[in-house]
């Protein structure tokens, strides 16, 4: 009898053991990712596709989901980065094309935001605050900008960030006044801090590596512990930080990849970081060790509902919870690259490549030494279409030696080495 109820127990505890596995909604199309996915609740949640430029819906906790929108509706080539909703029916889907979206019916229909002066040409970061309060933010590939609703999209505010960043990502807010923005300047991953609504930012924290971006933000139940994943560039690791005192002072550790993004905890010292190349590592000590947990590929973003549950999203959308999901894992690894073809290496006066791109795209080209010191910017480019582009820049002011070229596109980041004689 006690054989029994010890094995009944041990079942028991398997069975409520909480764990991340992919949902029904795959992307198996060369490692592209869902950029984002947001719930109002355990069971009701949008998930926005990148590359593909889709949004989808759940009703039932990512059991099932349901098509909403794609770029066709549009009529046009786009790229979806966020999705924020103030309540059930009322939404907006920030774009990397010159767009932002709003639906009033719970994402059955979208429509242009045509009344931000002057328009953002791409909406990198959204946080809802209540059912009239929203902020935005952008662009990682330039310039960095702020917008703001207090009317839920009825009239927006736009602010020029580009005192305190070169770029922005990521921004969440505690309450009508104090919140944080994060992206980049010259000096490196940057964290911005207002305490007055978004009127005034100061920088509270700065990694001192130029290239790096700060990519996610998150901010616990209690107010005061920020956590903040820096994106870094080779030969350097990203970084997990964190601040207990509501960002005064920080910690550093580092992250599993160098091109981290993904970051989501459930305490102090539990939880979750991943980028292009990984999937979820967890950590149970702060950051200071990391485990490979073997799921998931391509993270971009983690939602934490409470304790027990959580969403993520990458080549899939993931679900953390004690309970099993009806569905079979079936999504394909890998990531997605741009196909760059570099016509001589070592290089002498002229660096010269072509780069295939399957979409429309933004692309930052920069040049850093084998330290992963940042050297120069070659090109911020807007690329209107699907097409093969070739580039030239003259190098004879570099040294003799080896460097990173680096490339930043919307669905990534990625290096390539070569030599200059």
């Amino acid at each position: 009898m006690k054989l029994i109820a010890y094995t009944l127990l041990l079942f028991s505890n398997l069975c409520w053991c909480q764990n991340w596995q992919s949902t029904s909604l795959f992307n198996n199309g060369g490692g592209q990712r869902f950029d984002d996915v947001f719930f109002l609740d355990e069971n009701t949640g949008w998930a926005a596709n990148g590359f593909f430029a889709a949004v989808y819906k759940t009703t039932d906790g990512g059991e099932t989901w349901q098509t909403q929108l794609t770029e066709s509706d549009l009529g046009g080539a786009f790229y979806f980065r966020n999705i924020e909703f103030l309540d059930d029916q009322n939404g907006f889907l920030g774009t990397l094309n010159n767009l932002l979206l709003k639906t009033t019916d719970g994402g059955n229909t979208w429509l242009p935001v045509d009344n931000i002066t002057p328009n953002p040409n791409a909406v990198c970061g959204l946080s809802a605050l209540n059912a009239q309060t929203i902020f935005g933010c952008g662009a990682f590939f330039q310039p960095a900008f702020i917008i703001k609703s207090i009317d839920a999209g009825q009239t927006w505010t736009y602010t020029n960030m580009s005192d305190l960043a070169t770029a922005l990502v990521e921004i969440k807010f505690i309450d009508e006044t104090t919140g944080y923005a994060g992206g980049q300047n010259a000096g490196g991953a940057c964290l911005l801090k207002t305490t007055d609504g978004g009127n005034t930012w100061i920088e509270v924290y700065n990694s001192g590596i130029p290239g790096e971006y700060v990519w996610k933000i998150q901010i616990l139940d209690n107010p005061n512990v920020v956590f903040g994943a820096v994106s870094s560039v080779a030969p350097h690791l990203g970084k997990l930080i964190k601040s207990f005192d509501a960002g005064n002072s920080w910690q550093s550790f580092d992250a599993p990849e160098t091109n981290i993004q993904a970051l989501g905890f459930i305490s102090e010292t539990k939880g979750w970081m991943g980028g292009h190349t990984t999937g979820f590592y967890e950590t149970n000590d702060g950051g200071q060790t990391w485990t490979n947990t073997g799921i998931g590929n391509n993270l971009n973003r983690i939602i934490v509902l409470n304790t027990g549950l959580a969403y993520g999203c990458g080549t899939s959308v993931y679900k953390y919870s004690d309970t099993s999901l009806s569905i079979v894992d079936d999504e394909i690894k890998g990531k997605n690259v741009l196909d760059v073809t570099l016509k001589d290496n070592p290089v002498k006066s002229s660096l010269e490549f072509s780069v295939t791109f399957d979409s429309a795209d933004n692309l930052v080209i920069e040049i850093y030494d084998l330290s992963g010191k940042f050297i120069q910017q070659l090109s911020r480019d807007i690329v209107n279409s699907k097409q093969i582009k070739s580039y030239s820049f003259n190098v004879d002011h570099l040294a003799s030696g080896s460097y990173f070229l680096n490339f930043h596109s919307n669905t990534g980041r990625q290096s390539f080495k070569f030599i200059k004689q």
